[in-house]
C-alpha cells in the first residue's frame, strides 16, 4: 500500500482512517444490541406465551394452542401427536431458529407432564425491519466517514500552515537575507525550535561555504602563479637555440602538462560556479573548440602511424562557457591520440553532436560501465583518472546525452549529443 508523502495528505487519511474505524465499530455495536435486544424480547414474549397456554391447558385439557398472526402453536402428547408438522417433531427442547419456505420463525419447545409444547414466533418482519436498520447504519457509517475525512482536511490546514508557512519562507528567501532568521518570524511553539535548528544549520553551512570559497580561491590564485612562472619558463627554454632535441621534448612536455593543469583548474572552477556556466557571449562554437584541441595535442601523436580525420559544422553553437567544452572535447581527444598506436581517429561534428572513433586498444568489457567514476583506472590506463569523469560531470551539468561504446583491442567510439 503507498503511504501520502504530504503532511497534510497523512492527517486527512489518518482522520478519514479513524472516522471510517470509529463509524464502522459503532455500528457493529449498534446492530448487534438491537439485534440481542429483539432477540431476547421475542424469546420473553414466547416464554410468557407458553406459560400462559400451559397453564389454562392445565385447567382445560381441551384449551386450544395459541393460532394468531405472529404466533402458531403445538401440542404432542399421546392423543395429538400426529397434528405437529414434520419440521417441528424432530426438535428437541430449547430455543430453534426454523426456516419454512420464505418465511423464518423463532421457536421454543418445552417438554411438560408427558406433553410437548411447541411455539413458533413469525420473525419475517423483524428481518426485514433489521436489514433497514442496517442500510440505515451502513449510510450513517459512510456519512460519518465522509465528515471525518473533511474534518480531517479542514483540520490539516490548520496544522500543517505553519510548516507551510516555513517551508514558503525558506523557498522565497534570497541569499541576502539569510541575515534575518527566520526564528524572528516564528517565535514560540514547535515551529519556533525548528525555525532556530534551521537558523544554526545555515550559519554553519554558510561558514563552510565562506572557508571553502576562501581556500579555493587562494589555492586558485597561487597555483595559476606557480603555472604560470612554469609556461614562462618552459617558453623561454623552447626559444633557446642551444638546447638539443631532445632537451626541447622534454621541456615540450612539461610546458604541456602545466598548460593542461591551468586548463583542468578552470575547469573545476567553473564547474564550482554555477553563475560562469553559460557563456556571457550567447554560445560557443563548437568547430574551432575542436580544431584547437586537435591541434594542441597532435604531437601525442609523434610519429604514429595514425590518420586524422576531422568533420565539423562551423553552425553549431552551444548555451556553455568555451572553457568547458574545450575541456570536454580535449579530454576525449588526447585519450584517442594517446590510446591508438596505429590506425585512425575520426572526429565528427553535425548539428546534433559530436563523435569520436578511434581504432585503439580500447576498454576492458569489465571497466566500460566504470571508466565515468571519479579516479577509476583500469591497468593499462596513464593519469590520474579524472578526464572522463570531469567530461560525464559537464555533460551532466547542460543536459547533454553522453555514449561509449567499446571493445578491448577494437577501438573506442564516443558520442555526445547537445540537443
Amino acid at each position: 500500500m503507498l503511504r501520502p508523502h504530504n503532511l497534510r495528505e497523512r492527517v486527512a487519511l489518518f482522520f478519514a482512517s479513524f472516522g471510517a474505524l470509529l463509524s464502522l465499530l459503532l455500528v457493529f455495536l449498534l446492530y448487534q444490541t438491537a439485534h440481542d435486544q429483539g432477540q431476547r424480547l421475542i424469546d420473553e414474549t414466547l416464554t410468557a406465551e407458553l406459560d400462559d397456554y400451559i397453564a389454562r391447558r392445565e385447567r382445560n385439557p381441551h384449551s386450544l394452542p395459541p393460532s394468531t398472526v405472529m404466533l402458531q402453536g403445538y401440542v404432542r402428547d399421546a392423543a395429538s401427536a400426529g397434528d405437529v408438522p414434520p419440521y417441528l417433531a424432530t426438535l428437541s427442547p430449547g430455543w430453534h431458529d426454523v426456516t419454512v419456505g420464505e418465511l423464518s420463525y423463532r421457536a421454543a419447545v418445552l417438554e411438560r407432564s408427558g406433553a410437548r409444547y411447541y411455539l413458533l414466533y413469525d420473525t419475517s418482519l423483524q428481518q426485514k425491519r433489521e436489514e433497514r436498520f442496517h442500510f440505515l447504519l451502513a449510510v450513517v457509517a459512510v456519512a460519518v466517514t465522509l465528515l471525518a475525512a473533511l474534518g480531517g482536511i479542514w483540520l490539516s490546514r490548520s496544522v500543517v500552515a505553519p510548516v507551510t508557512e516555513l517551508a514558503d519562507k525558506v523557498h522565497l528567501r534570497n541569499p541576502e537575507d539569510w541575515d534575518h532568521p527566520l526564528a524572528d518570524d516564528f517565535p514560540e511553539g514547535e515551529m519556533g525550535e525548528l525555525a532556530r535548528v534551521f537558523d544554526r544549520h545555515v550559519v554553519r553551512m554558510r561558514a563552510f561555504i565562506e572557508r571553502e570559497r576562501a581556500l579555493s580561491a587562494d589555492m586558485s590564485h597561487e597555483l595559476r602563479t606557480s603555472l604560470a612562472v612554469i609556461m614562462s619558463a618552459t617558453e623561454i627554454l623552447l626559444e633557446d637555440e642551444t638546447l638539443t632535441e631532445k632537451q626541447k621534448t622534454r621541456i615540450a612536455r612539461i610546458d604541456h602538462a602545466a598548460r593542461d593543469m591551468a586548463e583542468l583548474g578552470t575547469a573545476l572552477l567553473l564547474m564550482a560556479r554555477e553563475e560562469h556556466l553559460v557563456s556571457s557571449g550567447g554560445g560557443c562554437a563548437v568547430a574551432g573548440v575542436i580544431e584547437k584541441a586537435v591541434d594542441k595535442h597532435r604531437l601525442l601523436l609523434a610519429n604514429k602511424p595514425v590518420q586524422v580525420e576531422v568533420h565539423t559544422d562551423p553552425a553549431l553553437e552551444v548555451p556553455a562557457d568555451c572553457a568547458l567544452v574545450d575541456i570536454l572535447v580535449s579530454n576525449l581527444v588526447r585519450n584517442a591520440f594517446s590510446y591508438t598506436a596505429s590506425g585512425t581517429v575520426v572526429i565528427r561534428q553535425d548539428a546534433h553532436g559530436l563523435s569520436i572513433a578511434d581504432t585503439g586498444k580500447g576498454i576492458p568489457g569489465y571497466a566500460v560501465d566504470q571508466v565515468f567514476l571519479r579516479h577509476f583506472r583500469d591497468m593499462a590506463s596513464e593519469g590520474a583518472g579524472i578526464g572522463l569523469s570531469l567530461v560525464k560531470r559537464i555533460c551532466d551539468r547542460f543536459g547533454w546525452q553522453l555514449r561509449l561504446e567499446s571493445r578491448e583491442n577494437s577501438g573506442t567510439l564516443v558520442t555526445i549529443l547537445f540537443n
